[in-house]
């Protein structure tokens, strides 16, 4: 009556899944609507985070193309440390290397902070791989299972991506005297395979298809204990005070790149390859090579050998 085949309906469907929405099929009979995922609720969110020194400065958005380029906006006009973007959607979320990205609704953990650590900038560009750590630490915490990082900052769950993080530094203020760090995360948590295959995403996951669903609509508590316990209070002290030394051991414990062989492009063109056999004080992954060891610097280069170059 409608014009439309089932091809069509199909593919809307397809799309209905990718947002969260859980769509029941049976043959012959159509579809069913069983599920349908719930919008943040930022008054739930500060109930749970109680007294915590970040829920005075947290935002929650709907939709957003990206929370770093907003808090980017935000820490151009003074915002504090400690603030907080989160969005229930993503439309144009930003990766390594230019890469952009969709975050759907009601399937994952789309946040940035502003940081303002009390550090060297030079000792801030390791902060990525501490908030590696933090995010495996809490993943943990909360679905029982502990995933690894595929250096530098990709969480991985059985060989998959589960999650991306993406710190950069930002300059505002009079002759750019502010300074500060954004960082952005994102976690999967529910998305379907169809998700990944229809972004072409060969190596992606979610908690839920791992075996270790967390659902963010109706268990809120776990968003504030991510906000807690990523360390960005506790481990973000230590930090400012020592640096990446005290976060090295539990980072080379969770690096899955270590006793495997990899390649590595170097800004110049040139490519080496050798086992990956340390990760240094300075947070390079240490590869052993036929010329010698070779220390890799985050964002110079592109490792390969886990599940393909990122």
């Amino acid at each position: 009556r409608l014009g439309i085949t089932r091809a069509a309906v199909w593919k809307q469907i397809a799309k209905l899944r990718q947002r969260g929405y859980v769509i029941e099929a049976s043959t012959r009979l159509g579809y069913r609507l069983s599920a349908q995922p719930e919008p943040l609720e930022q008054e739930r969110i500060l109930e749970l985070l109680g007294d915590h020194p970040f829920r005075q400065h947290m935002i929650v958005l709907d939709s957003v193309d990206s929370t770093n380029n907003y808090l980017k906006l935000l820490a151009g006009q003074g915002a504090p440390h400690g603030t907080i973007a989160i969005a229930d959607e993503q439309t144009g979320g930003r990766g390594r290397q230019g890469r952009s990205f969709a975050s759907p609704k009601g399937v994952g953990l789309y946040y940035s902070l502003l940081l303002r650590p009390d550090c060297a900038p030079a000792e801030a560009s390791h902060l990525t791989a501490m908030v590696a750590v933090a995010v495996c630490d809490a993943i943990e915490a909360a679905a029982g299972v502990r995933p690894g990082i595929k250096w530098t900052n990709d969480i991985i769950l059985n060989e998959k991506k589960l999650v991306g993080i993406l710190c950069e530094s930002v300059s505002y203020g009079y002759q750019q005297q502010g300074r500060g760090i954004l960082c952005g995360i994102g976690i999967n948590l529910a998305q379907p395979q169809s998700y990944f295959d229809a972004a072409d995403l060969p190596h992606g996951t979610s908690l839920a298809l791992q075996g270790a669903a967390v659902d963010l609509a109706t268990d809120p508590a776990w968003l504030a204990e991510g906000l807690t316990d990523f360390g960005f209070d506790r481990n973000l002290y230590t930090f400012a005070r020592d640096g990446f030394a005290p976060f090295r051991e539990e980072y080379k414990a969770a690096c899955v790149n270590l006793g495997r062989r990899v390649t590595f492009d170097l800004p110049d063109g040139s490519q080496g390859a050798g086992e990956a056999v340390d990760v240094d004080a300075e947070g390079r992954l240490v590869v052993r090579t036929d010329a010698g060891e070779q220390h890799v610097f985050t964002g110079e280069v592109s490792v390969h050998g886990i599940y393909g170059a990122v």
